[in-house]
């Protein structure tokens, strides 16, 4: 386990992180969200011991985290740092053999990892040929090679297309079912949403919301419900209690101000003929993320 507490960081004057505290959990994708300036970036180089904190602890299984544990981390920073004119593959190498891997087993790891990622025909091509997300599929490879034990990631599908970023997400999925623990930011909400486990939401340098995704979305939910049925739903709008915000015949979503009037909407809706389905509507990450940042 990953836990930070009491993170806090300034630069002169000026507090960028302010009593940051949370945990990444080996075999968890953790999602880490927040707006441009929100501390997300300085809290990952903080962990990785790349900035100084100016008081809080970085702890790994119970431990504070020494340069041997950071030898066990990977990492991929929002900009690029390959070298332009080395071939895909021979970069690859040359960072698993960095980490004290052979060379047979540098070559056999960066070609799996390599073709695990959709990089299998560009091996030989030289990095600055590369399109910029495939750049970015490499880059991820780079974090990969060793297998290490946290794994901590800044805009990973950032230049992805749709297909990339479902080669990408099915690789962290597949590192963190083998206990990885895995941390990553990202701008796109609803790739967040279907690819954590857990969420930390920042701003301002300070963690508004921490959690499970499916905690979160519980906690923050309000009583708004989907109903579909067979039969008209109008009548709805003269229900004591009852919001409507959308309406098309038998379908309708509603606000109720007690649980008491949802269940007697659910009734009455019953009454009045078939109803096909009646459930609660949970609140999607950027809902959450609007709420706990105003």
């Amino acid at each position: 386990m990953l836990h930070l507490s009491g993170i806090t960081k300034s630069y002169g004057t000026r507090r960028v992180l302010d009593d940051v505290a949370f945990d990444v959990a080996p075999g968890r994708l953790t999602g880490f969200v927040g707006g441009n300036g929100a501390g997300k970036t300085t809290t990952m180089r903080i962990i990785l011991g790349v900035l100084a904190r100016d008081a809080g602890e970085v702890t790994l299984d119970g431990a504070p985290v020494t340069a041997a544990d950071r030898r066990r981390f990977g990492y991929m920073p929002e900009e690029r740092g390959l070298y332009p004119k080395m071939k895909v593959l021979e970069h690859i190498v040359y960072l698993a053999r960095l980490h004290g891997f052979s060379k047979a087993d540098a070559t056999t790891r960066g070609t799996a990892l390599l073709e695990e990622l959709g990089l299998g025909e560009r091996l030989d091509d030289n990095v600055e040929t590369l399109s910029l997300g495939n750049q970015q599929r490499a880059q991820i490879a780079a974090a990969l090679v060793h297998d290490p034990q946290v794994l901590i990631l800044d805009e990973p599908f950032s230049g992805l297309d749709p297909i990339a970023v479902d080669v990408v997400a099915g690789v962290l999925q597949a590192r963190a079912a083998q206990g990885t623990s895995v941390l990553f930011s990202s701008h796109q909400l609803d790739v967040v949403e279907r690819l954590c486990d857990d969420l930390v939401i920042i701003a301002g340098g300070t963690v508004r919301a921490a959690g499970t995704r499916d905690g979160l979305r519980e906690e923050h939910a309000t009583r708004r419900y989907e109903l579909v049925s067979a039969t008209d739903a109008g009548w709805l709008r003269e229900e004591p209690g009852v919001e409507v915000l959308e309406f098309d015949g038998g379908f309708a979503l509603f606000d109720a101000d007690t649980d008491e009037t949802a269940q007697r909407v659910l009734q009455r809706a019953v009454a009045a003929g078939d109803v096909t389905s009646f459930s609660p509507r949970r609140p999607t990450l950027a809902q959450i993320f609007t709420e706990v940042i105003r």
